[in-house]
């Protein structure tokens, strides 16, 4: 299969962009019925204490504005607790494929995103962007999103997972990579 060109890879990008951001229907119309939510479309959600604010407006955002079911896996206040812990119980939901996608919000993202790439079968991905958002499906195939509450606003974040949710995995000269980062799991090169 042939490599794609840069220009191509650039109006990819950009239609998916667009297609993520169009409204549903415009204002003065009515919006169109929901479809009934397939098994692929549910994502397992995490948090500590400096991420649950964020977790709660985004699991809210998911279920009603993009459809998807969602499995909140903890924590449930603003009480102190250990991030590695609800990052692996996310990290497992998508391995294990009870959930088809991930999402977990610490203050940074940082150290949830460490702690989800433990987990064998998860490819985690801290996003602050769309061109990371984009790049970490299309190239990378990343099946849980990391944020940091710190360092997104609301609406960054929910642009974030609304393109996190919504663009394919590119296939091609990436399922390559994507095989030798799963290899590294296993101690092959």
């Amino acid at each position: 299969m042939p490599d794609v060109n840069e220009n191509e890879v650039r109006r990819l990008v950009r239609e998916a962009v667009e297609r993520a951001y169009a409204d549903a229907a415009p204002a003065s119309q009515p919006a169109a019925p929901r479809p009934a939510i397939p098994e692929a479309h549910r994502l397992a959600v995490g948090s500590d204490h400096g991420g649950f604010e964020l977790k709660e407006v985004l699991k809210r955002y998911v279920a009603e504005e993009l459809g998807w079911e969602v499995h909140d896996c903890g924590t449930h206040s603003t009480q102190a607790v250990d991030y590695p812990d609800f990052a692996a119980a996310v990290a497992r939901e998508v391995a294990s494929g009870r959930c088809a996608r991930g999402l977990v919000v610490d203050a940074a993202g940082i150290g949830s995103t460490m702690a989800a790439n433990k987990v064998p079968g998860t490819r985690c991905a801290l996003c602050h962007d769309d061109v990371t958002a984009l790049n970490s499906r299309e190239h990378n195939d990343a099946n849980v999103l990391a944020l940091g509450a710190r360092v997104v606003s609301r609406g960054q974040a929910q642009r974030i997972v609304r393109l996190f949710l919504a663009t394919p995995f590119g296939g091609g000269r990436h399922e390559r990579r994507v095989r030798k980062i799963m290899a590294l799991e296993t101690g092959h090169r």
